[in-house]
């Protein structure tokens, strides 16, 4: 009977909806197999996270507070969940495939000893784990096994969908282990996205440009577009590379990867290093005047047509729907 802890990423106090995703989709295994989810958080106060932990699914959450996870710092953080990990031993470890997931969960494997598989978009247990990630670029999926006890596994945002199935969520503490710890690196700085935006990788829905705007003077059309659904403004890499927007929307192999249930491209050809970002998308929709472009064959609907004449008439018409 297998028990999975979920790591709950925080940042600045503010809770990533990818650790909701993870305990969803434990609570259902575990509901399918027996054992238990458990929580776990790294913070200054675990009273919001317990709560809404329990709110999907988790039996338990186990949390250690204190100034040192203030901020984050892979040292300090690295030896915490490798910490509980010893203490608990859970079988599998879910850490959300984000820009802190992807440095804390080697991190902590490595403390460990323990397999590390990342980018995973799928979980199956029968009588043994397999761990679904997508290889060559976004074109096969590869089912992994592991023989060590317990593995950290990183899950894509949005690969798995949020359900609430309240449990008990009951609040335990820790010893994150760090006595005689000193961090070998300091944080002299954090450069934030403008407050107010969308985080790219947890949007439900990403709208994104490429060389079709033609220049960085037209993507404020993509922008706008974003905004009225609510979305998150992304871009290819030939449009960052060249200066016009900031690599912090790339999408890509190279940018970040994306797995919204609706994704809009607008002038992008759909060259393979794109395809590998965003090809997890619940619902493409392709808008190119070249119909021989690359995108349509991963499009789930095409408009073969000028974004110039397409994107504002779209903008104007959902604005319309949504006051």
């Amino acid at each position: 009977m297998p028990n999975i802890a979920v790591f709950i990423e925080q940042r600045d106090g503010a809770l990533k909806k990818v650790a909701w995703q993870m305990i969803s989709e434990a609570r259902r295994l575990a509901d399918a197999h027996g054992g238990e989810v458990w929580g776990v958080f790294l913070g200054t106060d675990a009273a919001a996270a317990t709560a809404e932990a329990a709110k999907y699914g988790a039996d338990k959450v186990y949390a250690a507070t204190g100034d040192a996870f203030a901020g984050y710092d892979s040292d300090l953080w690295g030896t915490a969940l490798a910490a509980f990990c010893k203490a608990q031993n859970p079988d599998l470890v879910l850490v959300g495939s984000t820009a802190l997931g992807k440095d804390l969960g080697p991190k902590t494997a490595a403390k460990l000893g323990c397999a590390c598989i990342s980018d995973a978009v799928g979980l199956t247990y029968e009588g043994g784990w397999e761990i679904r990630r997508p290889v060559f670029a976004g074109k096969c999926f590869a089912d992994l096994s592991f023989s060590t006890a317990t593995a950290i596994v990183g899950i894509r945002p949005n690969a798995f969908v949020m359900a609430e199935n309240a449990k008990a969520g009951a609040a335990a503490t820790f010893d994150p282990g760090l006595g005689g710890v000193t961090s070998k690196a300091r944080v002299t700085k954090v450069e934030a996205a403008a407050a107010g935006k969308v985080t790219l990788t947890e949007a439900e829905i990403v709208v994104s440009g490429g060389r079709g705007i033609k220049g960085p003077e037209n993507y404020p059309l993509i922008e706008k577009l974003a905004e009225v659904l609510g979305a998150a403004a992304g871009a290819s890499r030939a449009i960052v590379d060249a200066g016009w927007v900031d690599y912090s929307h790339q999408v890509g192999q190279t940018g970040k990867t994306v797995a919204p249930k609706l994704y809009i491209a607008c002038g992008i050809s759909g060259a393979i290093q794109h395809l590998a970002g965003m090809s997890s998308s619940k619902c493409i929709v392709a808008i190119n005047k070249d119909a021989n472009a690359p995108i349509f064959k991963v499009a789930d609907y095409g408009v073969v047509a000028d974004l110039f004449n397409v994107v504002p008439v779209l903008t104007d018409e959902i604005g319309k729907i949504r006051s």
